[in-house]
């Protein structure tokens, strides 16, 4: 099946309930009803980030495949790698609907989901039938009515860490009330030191320590924001990814819909999340690898954000507007924006523009 053809059923997805298209999304990629990848990425493409090789640097974010069903059919449509979750350690039914609301016009989307998933034990279960092929990450979060929120973050780096290529720590959804908290400097330090330290004790035998990534929110204070570098600094955080969705709202067409709660994703986020991923590269000067997260819908928006400071990029909610024919649109256009440059990698582009995005931003 061409990508063209596959695309066809873009316009009916965009045409129902929003949670009804990503159900049926997520459906039809585990009976295999989707496009694969034919040829392999051109070397350009490659990337090496926090011990792992990616054969591309375009990811699936963490929000689609929150139960891990279908990693593998990511991997084969051509995303370089695809993080699953959130997952929590017990199961957890998020927030009443609705709570998921596209504004086509922004292509945009506004979600207050509230961490629905099946919870840490069929999640894994899922995993450790899969396989080992290819990079899958684990974004772990906490359950809304837990009393001891590291402490759940703790269990599913302990959980995850014998499947996962990557365990990504999310402390920076809106829609889980204080989990934005654990960003302040000494809780975030207290999280990070019991992660890292759940990390290395599942590490034995063959197991390796897997790479720990924190992902942030893209409201933060340029003081907040210098907090976290120095605490991901000290504590040897392998990545971080930045950014999740955003409670600010920028001028929006979908003027009534933007009074939504939740968090805004998309277009509308891209030049926010890009100036705070160019902001971090600059405060970590360049030694933790980032993942630019926020707004990304082409190849161009991709590679802008590789230049603002990201060894890679992920992005969801353009595919919902662009279809699955956008990864490999991505992919193509950077590698042609690498050869105009006369670039023979995307680690030469890493960071090249961050300070324009500075300057923006002052």
């Amino acid at each position: 099946m061409s990508f063209s053809l596959f695309d066809l059923a873009q316009p009916f997805l965009l045409a129902v309930d929003p949670e009804r298209a990503h159900d049926l999304a997520i459906k039809a990629l585990s009976a295999g009803i989707h496009p694969r990848q034919s040829a392999p990425d051109p070397d350009s493409l490659k990337v090496r980030a926090f011990g792992l090789d990616f054969p591309n640097p375009l990811g699936m974010a963490a929000g689609f495949d929150k139960n891990g069903e279908v990693a593998d059919a990511l991997l084969s449509i051509g995303f370089g790698f695809a993080e699953i979750g959130t997952v929590t350690r017990l199961p957890q039914a998020g927030n009443p609907r609705p709570r998921l609301f596209r504004l086509a016009a922004d292509k945009a989307v506004i979600n207050r989901l509230g961490f629905n998933n099946d919870g840490h034990a069929a999640v894994l279960a899922r995993l450790e039938r899969r396989g080992g092929r290819g990079i899958i990450g684990v974004n772990v979060g906490a359950n809304r009515d837990s009393v001891d929120l590291i402490a759940d973050y703790v269990s599913g780096v302990t959980a995850f860490a014998p499947v996962a290529s990557y365990l990504t720590v999310n402390v920076s959804s809106p829609n889980t009330p204080g989990l934005r908290a654990l960003q302040s400097r000494d809780r975030l330090d207290a999280l990070l030191a019991m992660v890292l330290a759940a990390r290395d004790a599942a590490a034995s035998g063959d197991l390796p320590r897997r790479p720990v990534l924190l992902k942030i929110d893209p409201d933060m204070s340029g003081k907040e924001l210098r907090d976290v570098a120095a605490v991901a600094r000290a504590r040897g955080i392998d990545g971080i990814i930045v950014s999740n969705s955003t409670v600010s709202r920028p001028p929006l067409k979908e003027a009534k819909l933007a009074q939504q709660e939740g968090g805004l994703s998309g277009r509308p986020l891209f030049a926010l999340s890009t100036r705070r991923l160019a902001a971090l590269y600059r405060l970590t000067e360049g030694k933790i690898p980032l993942i630019g997260v926020g707004g990304i819908d082409s190849g161009s928006r991709a590679y802008d954000k590789i230049r603002a400071g990201a060894s890679l990029v992920q992005l969801y909610t353009g595919l919902i507007y662009g279809g699955v024919g956008l990864v490999a649109a991505i992919k193509r256009d950077l590698a042609r924006l690498l050869k105009r440059d006369g670039l023979s990698s995307v680690q030469e582009a890493v960071g090249r523009d961050a300070d324009k995005w500075l300057k923006e931003e002052r």
